[in-house]
């Protein structure tokens, strides 16, 4: 179903990453992608998605959330749909794509590759941030904001992009999601790079309860003070 891959996160399950990709590989693996999504239906679409993720979570037996806290996890909080933190970024492969020890919510470290960067600007200012091989062959773009902590989970989210022909992606944060560690600190998740903290506020994708909703605190896990780095 359209939308059903935004929720996996890249090595947020256990699932080996691919890592010996070179760049001309990645922009062969391109030509095979999925059509532009239908302007017109983008909206209808990105409903459909969230109701499907819903439901997933809700009544699947591989359901990535316990039992005793769907009644209050689920259904997920979203921002509002805003077309204007859908944007264009363009893709800059790095000369040199570094597999190198990324940490993660359990204390231990998970090998990854960097791409390149994403250059795109948001509401008038220019961004970069650093894009990882997925496993889903596509991008995995993990990243914080100045929401993290008080409106969206303390260790970033995720935003999951399928490779592109032409090196621009679609770059959509109203499909950042959540890391499968925020439902249950059992799950290993990467932290997002130092380099991938916006200075600004992404009220777009999923966001936390209510404080008067939450039944357990936000799980927030301890990142090392000196990442290690490619």
């Amino acid at each position: 179903m359209t939308g059903s891959s935004d929720w996996h996160a890249a090595g947020d399950g256990g699932r080996r990453l691919v890592i010996a990709v070179a760049a001309g590989a990645l922009l062969l693996a391109a030509a095979c992608g999925p059509p532009e999504p239908d302007e017109d239906s983008y909206l209808e679409l990105l409903l459909e998605a969230r109701a499907y993720k819903d439901e997933f979570l809700t009544n699947d037996p591989e359901s990535f959330v316990p039992l005793d806290r769907r009644s209050w996890m689920v259904p997920l909080r979203y921002y509002d749909p805003d077309p204007s933190y859908r944007v264009p970024a363009q893709l800059d492969i790095a000369d040199d794509q570094p597999i190198y020890d990324v940490p993660t919510s359990t204390g231990q470290f998970r090998r990854m590759q960097r791409i390149g960067h994403l250059e795109f600007v948001l509401h008038g200012e220019s961004h970069r941030l650093t894009a990882l091989l997925s496993e889903e062959e596509g991008l995995f773009v993990p990243f914080r904001d100045e929401t993290s902590r008080s409106e969206t989970y303390p260790a970033g989210r995720y935003i999951d992009l399928p490779f592109s022909s032409t090196g621009v992606y679609d770059l959509d944060f109203n499909r950042a999601y959540h890391p499968t560690c925020y439902f249950d600190e059992q799950y290993d998740c990467p932290f997002p790079p130092p380099e991938n903290r916006l200075p600004r506020p992404i009220h777009a994708g999923e966001k936390l309860p209510p404080e008067d909703e939450r039944r357990l605190p936000v799980f927030v896990p301890v990142e090392p003070a000196e990442a290690p780095g490619p």
